[in-house]
């Protein structure tokens, strides 16, 4: 179980890593132009480059505390923050009807961010 938690934090954290370095440094009429980026011509240059850093302090938050023995009840904390983002990014996705198909999607990271907290904060924590 140890195992397929790390895999699927990692994943999650390519994923974060992926998505905050969009947002941060490509710029947003990149970025509105892109499939499922509409919702970004709508949003503010610096509401969008500071989703893109959570999502960046996201991937690190995900990982390093653990990998580096320092403080790693922060990955589970990272996770439910993590499960927080995804649900304001389905319901920005869900009132545009084009964008529908990425509610799923974020559903999809949003299990795989509460696999992690439930992991890490009930039967298989770092500590113990």
């Amino acid at each position: 179980m140890n195992l397929a938690l790390w895999i699927v934090t990692g994943l999650l954290a390519a994923v974060a890593l992926t998505g905050g370095v969009s947002k941060a440094f490509i710029p947003k009429d990149k970025l509105a132009a892109a499939h499922g980026g509409g919702w970004t011509g709508d949003a503010g240059v610096t509401f969008v480059k500071s989703l893109g850093v959570l999502e960046l302090l996201a991937a690190v938050g995900l990982i390093l505390p653990a990998a580096l023995d320092i403080a790693p009840f922060f990955v589970p904390v990272t996770a439910i923050c993590w499960c927080l983002l995804m649900v304001g990014a389905m319901t920005t996705h869900a009132r545009r009807p084009a964008e529908a198909p990425f509610v799923l999607l974020n559903l999809f990271y949003l299990c795989l961010a509460l696999f992690i907290a439930w992991g890490r904060l009930g039967p298989h924590p770092f500590t113990g």
